[in-house]
């Protein structure tokens, strides 16, 4: 079997994971042996690496997404509303490269105004917006933030995440 068959197999098995639900409770299994994992053999945090802030209210899809991120280079902070996050970026602004937000947020703003928020105050951040549902017509993304349908690939936000850590969005002149 070639090995493009292979990574689409194992997309598509992902696929049907998500559709059913799994992910979301594997996410917090796979978080917790990750944690003991990490303080067992003393997995060192670059102080210098990139940020990547992950916007969720939902306790265990937020897990699952700062897992996948967690797979990367960046260090991944987890925020359970728009306003935890924006406190994030007034102390650390500079240093977040990438923000995963959901669109449908409790608290009084949802990831749609926080997006529009970051793209204003702190440019070269990138976005990447995600809801089970497509934005309303008439209702834009900032420029240059991304939409990820839900469920989504693990694939998907990695690449996005590759493209924060490599080159911020947009380029400041």
């Amino acid at each position: 079997m070639k090995l493009d068959q292979i990574g689409q197999a194992l997309a598509s098995c992902y696929d049907n994971l998500v559709a059913e639900g799994l992910p979301d409770h594997l996410a917090a299994l796979v978080r917790r042996v990750d944690l003991a994992e990490r303080s067992r053999f003393g997995k060192a945090e670059r102080p210098d690496a990139p940020i990547a802030v992950v916007v969720e209210d939902e306790r265990d899809t937020r897990e699952l997404a700062e897992s996948v991120l967690e797979e990367t280079e960046m260090r991944v902070i987890g925020c359970d509303s728009a306003e935890h996050a924006l406190g994030i970026l007034r102390e650390r602004g500079g240093e977040v490269a990438l923000v995963f937000a959901d669109i449908r947020l409790a608290g009084a703003m949802d990831g749609l105004q926080l997006a529009r928020a970051i793209a204003t105050l702190w440019p070269r951040t990138r976005l990447v917006v995600t809801s089970g549902v497509e934005p309303e017509p008439g209702v834009s993304l900032p420029e240059g933030a991304v939409f990820i349908p839900k469920p989504w690939r693990a694939l998907d936000v990695l690449v996005e995440a590759e493209r924060a850590a490599r080159d911020p969005w947009p380029p400041v002149s």
